[in-house]
């Protein structure tokens, strides 16, 4: 089974930042894309903010099992009506991976409901990052402990739901931890979380780095078809109820009318 992954990459900074820009020429959604194609079962593209409807077509989704989504600077501009299609595609059986500073970017916060906030410092520190949970997919292949030497801190209190797993927590030199590698599910769709990611420090390039995201992708798949209307409620009729029931009382909706929203 291949598993068809879409790198999506704001793609800002590689454009008007000479140290991003020399970091990853290409841009950070192709070097992540281009780690993922090197894996057996996996086939990775791209997607960028400023190609028509961000690369996010309904048609796109429908054949993508696993999204993963980097932005930083310019989560205000994506459009509202693609954060719902995303979100409809991962309630539906779609997987998605958030990297680093897209704990705030609108499908993450949509998808937790929470404020997704967290204390933060540029600085350049080296993150130890600790396996919690030896024998998670995610964590496949992985030793019990891997140094980034340069990284932006994140630190607790971070301001999300309590995840299914926590695969990895994070120590900075500066002192601080942070639960850097966390699961979830929202309706058919599987969730993944992973901290690492600054765009002025070469993190992507690290092979533990994109060991873990591969293994992401890989978990995250749903292999199971996709759930066509995540949001459909409908009104079922009396007379299709499992068991024979007589209707009594007042309604508010006539039979097969749709309710509020």
């Amino acid at each position: 089974m291949v598993t068809k992954a879409l790198v999506w990459g704001e793609n800002v900074h590689e454009n008007n930042n000479k140290v991003v820009a020399g970091i990853y020429p290409t841009g950070m959604h192709t070097c992540i894309a281009d780690a993922l194609n090197t894996c057996a079962g996996i086939t990775a593209s791209t997607a960028t903010l400023q190609e028509p409807e961000h690369g996010l077509t309904a048609e796109r989704l429908a054949e993508t099992d696993v999204l993963i989504w980097w932005g930083h600077a310019a989560h205000g501009e994506v459009q509202d009506a693609i954060v719902e299609r995303v979100c409809d595609a991962v309630w539906g059986g779609m997987g998605i991976i958030f990297l680093h500073s897209a704990h705030f970017a609108k499908p993450f916060k949509r998808l937790m409901g929470a404020p997704c906030n967290l204390t933060w410092r540029e600085a350049g520190e080296r993150e130890r990052l600790w396996l919690t949970t030896r024998n998670h997919p995610i964590a496949a292949g992985l030793p019990d402990h891997f140094e980034l030497e340069n990284e932006e801190m994140y630190g607790e209190p971070f301001g999300v739901p309590e995840p299914l797993e926590t695969v990895f927590i994070s120590w900075f030199q500066g002192g601080e931890v942070f639960r850097s590698g966390l699961t979830y599910k929202r309706g058919a769709g599987n969730i993944f979380y992973f901290r690492p990611g600054h765009e002025t420090y070469p993190t992507y390039h690290d092979a533990n780095v994109q060991r873990v995201i591969s293994n992401a992708v890989k978990w995250a798949h749903n292999p199971a078809p996709r759930i066509a209307n995540p949001n459909d409620a409908p009104n079922v009729p009396v007379d299709t109820a499992p068991e024979k029931i007589t209707e009594r009382g007042p309604r508010l909706h006539h039979a097969g009318e749709k309710g509020f929203r």
